[in-house]
């Protein structure tokens, strides 16, 4: 499988959930997600766990709100009807699989490329050059946010406003950490950006070395898979 197939199967196992219409559906486009991880070879269950890290919090929130509180699903108010907690309980089930299976195919793609190199997998993809060096670039910054994120909370840390574990002086002074991080990380891209990278000539070599990475074409395996996730996306409309 290329670059390209995998971006294609995934762009469209996600309008697939977005435009399904019930829980069975998107079981459907799961099955095929699932299918998809498992053909990298590689284990999933951390794919499946970090989907699920994302989708938790949503589902608890969403729970307490639409089924506790409300209890009935917004059809149900917009057509004026009493409604049910199932019916909420579904509607809440529905939203919370959608964004689960959106990220579990993220990650089923990241392990077809576990081996990769992220300026290879770029290199490889078949977009502008200009598109490219611009997706380069803000995948380099992932670790300056990281960076960013580690030196606010030292500092905050070693000032006294928030401590190492879990207190009511984190929740009261949150606010300022995520500000510092933010200011943290702007400091670090302008520094980078006005001197770091004009000095490395980071530009001119990031242009040079895309310019030498020829896109890979569509092969067998890749027109197979977005069949299958055309095929499971019909089925989820039905």
């Amino acid at each position: 499988m290329t670059p390209n197939g995998a971006v294609a199967f995934a762009l469209l196992v996600i309008v697939g959930a977005m435009i399904a219409h019930d829980l069975a559906g998107l079981l459907i486009i799961l099955a095929a997600t699932a299918c998809f991880a498992l053909a990298s070879r590689r284990a999933i269950w951390s794919a499946l766990a970090w989907s699920a890290g994302i989708v938790l919090p949503l589902a608890l929130f969403m729970m307490v709100v639409w089924v506790g509180i409300v209890g009935r699903a917004p059809h149900e108010i917009a057509a004026g009807l009493e409604g049910s907690r199932s019916a909420a309980t579904m509607h809440v089930a529905i939203i919370c699989l959608r964004l689960f299976i959106i990220a579990f195919t993220v990650q089923a793609a990241f392990l077809h490329f576990a081996g990769w190199t992220p300026l290879r997998f770029v290199g490889a993809l078949t977009l502008p050059r200009t598109a490219k060096k611009l997706l380069v670039l803000t995948l380099s910054l992932i670790d300056t946010i990281l960076q960013a994120v580690d030196r606010a909370r030292t500092a905050l840390i070693g000032g006294g406003l928030i401590t190492r574990q879990r207190s009511w002086r984190n929740l009261r002074h949150g606010w300022i950490l995520v500000q510092t991080v933010w200011l943290t990380v702007i400091t670090i891209v302008v520094g980078r950006t006005r001197d770091k990278w004009p000095v490395e000539e980071t530009l001119a070599r990031l242009e040079g070395t895309l310019a030498a990475r020829v896109p890979g074409r569509l092969t067998a395996p890749d027109f197979g898979w977005i069949a299958l996730a055309i095929a499971a996306g019909v089925a989820g409309l039905r």
